[in-house]
């Protein structure tokens, strides 16, 4: 089989994942119709990231078993479902159960499977890959913007569920059908200075590194959903901008966050994992700081959302290889899983710390914890996986 299908099966496939990112389109019309509160309609959101991100753990262990064809043809069909079901709702409780948990499932299920194909595919370029296939996830919103805003438009909000939920149905299910491991000779193939030994999560959760890894993915993902997610709002605020203005830079983020995955995936190859994570850190942490300072006009406003754009799809790019590179590939479907529970978190720390405190304090705090991050990840070492006749507990025996 030529591998580059599963990555075309893999794109395919996260650009429709993606398209959860464009449900800010849906609240207002959610409003006109049925009167809800907005932070209420925006709250179904919150519920879909935190599930999807807490399925992937049990998706990667289901994977790592029966193959990441099934689980994504199982996680697209509950994507679409949930979507058509949310096409029904009248309640907010509804659209919390068919779009957040149904959907968030689907999105969890399938999100892992393509990531872990292709890692194992290519391990000469696990940044590259791993970056080609998230870079989609990266755009779907892009993509689908217009569309939505067009069966919103022509059909209403409730319609435009409907019809999506066909087509993410559709296009999901079939990028799975393209999904499929290499044989086992070709996964024992690991590019040279890679750690060989073959990890399960219970060793994983064992060692040290993993919770240094853990915690550094948080931090740099709360630096990046601190922006991303308040792009316009940080537009307005701080430079001043009208509305329309400032909501140029989500177009500038969607783009720079795709390059970065790709470009910055490609660069760790080259440099190694662990100089690319110390230099997106080190960028991430000066651009905090200068923001934190206020001091922007239009132009310094979208260069520093956009670089953090770009920082940002670089972590996302990254820590699928590194969990390869650290863990082994064969169960880096389940291993990814509990890394990624990170970025899950981070989702809701953004909204809780702006609620706190003004947005040039929260830059302050993104820049310091960068810095944290940036020295861990000098600091941390690949682990040993030491096996006895006594238990084996990561990098240390009992």
């Amino acid at each position: 089989m030529n591998r580059w299908f599963v990555v075309l099966g893999a794109v395919l496939i996260q650009l429709n994942l993606g398209a959860v990112y464009a449900w800010s389109l849906f609240n207002q019309p959610l409003i006109d119709k049925y009167g809800w509160i907005r932070e209420d309609v925006v709250f179904t959101f919150s519920i879909t990231i935190a599930v999807f991100a807490f399925t992937t753990i049990f998706a990667g262990r289901l994977q790592d078993r029966i193959g990441p064809k099934w689980v994504a043809t199982i996680g697209g069909l509950l994507l679409g479902i949930g979507l058509i079901l949310s096409s029904s709702a009248s309640t907010l409780f509804q659209l919390y159960v068919f779009y957040g948990v149904v959907g968030g499932i689907g999105i969890g299920m399938t999100y892992v499977s393509p990531l872990s194909a292709c890692v194992k595919w290519f391990p000469e370029k696990r940044g590259f890959i791993s970056g080609v296939a998230v870079a989609g996830f990266g755009l779907g919103g892009l993509i689908y913007k217009p569309i939505i805003s067009y069966f919103i438009t022509e059909f209403g909000v409730s319609s435009a569920f409907f019809y999506l939920g066909i087509i993410y149905m559709i296009l999901v299910v079939a990028g799975a059908q393209l999904l499929k491991n290499p044989p086992v000779g070709e996964q024992a193939f690991t590019a040279k200075g890679l750690n060989t030994a073959q990890f399960s999560p219970i060793q994983m959760l064992k060692t040290s590194q993993f919770y240094v890894l853990w915690m550094v993915f948080l931090f740099g993902s709360i630096s990046g959903l601190l922006v991303i997610s308040f792009a316009v709002d940080i537009g307005v605020e701080l430079v001043h901008l009208d509305v329309e203005k400032a909501a140029n830079a989500v177009m500038v983020i969607a783009l720079f966050n795709a390059a970065g995955r790709i470009i910055l995936g490609k660069v760790s190859d080259l440099f190694g994992r662990k100089n690319t994570l110390m230099i997106i850190y080190a960028l991430t942490a000066f651009i905090m700081f200068y923001m934190s300072t206020g001091m922007m006009n239009y132009p310094l406003f979208l260069l520093s959302v956009s670089l953090v754009g770009f920082c940002f799809g670089g972590f996302l790019a990254l820590f699928p290889s590194v969990t390869a590179d650290y863990y082994g590939t064969k169960n880096i479907g389940s291993n990814y899983g509990f890394i990624y529970q990170a970025y899950g978190i981070s989702a809701f720390a953004g909204p809780f710390i702006i609620k706190v405190i003004p947005f040039t304090q929260a830059f302050l705090i993104s820049g310091f914890i960068c810095v944290i991050a940036m020295i861990l990840v000098k600091l941390v070492k690949a682990p040993k996986l030491i096996e006895t006749k006594n238990k084996i507990i990561g990098n240390e025996v009992i």
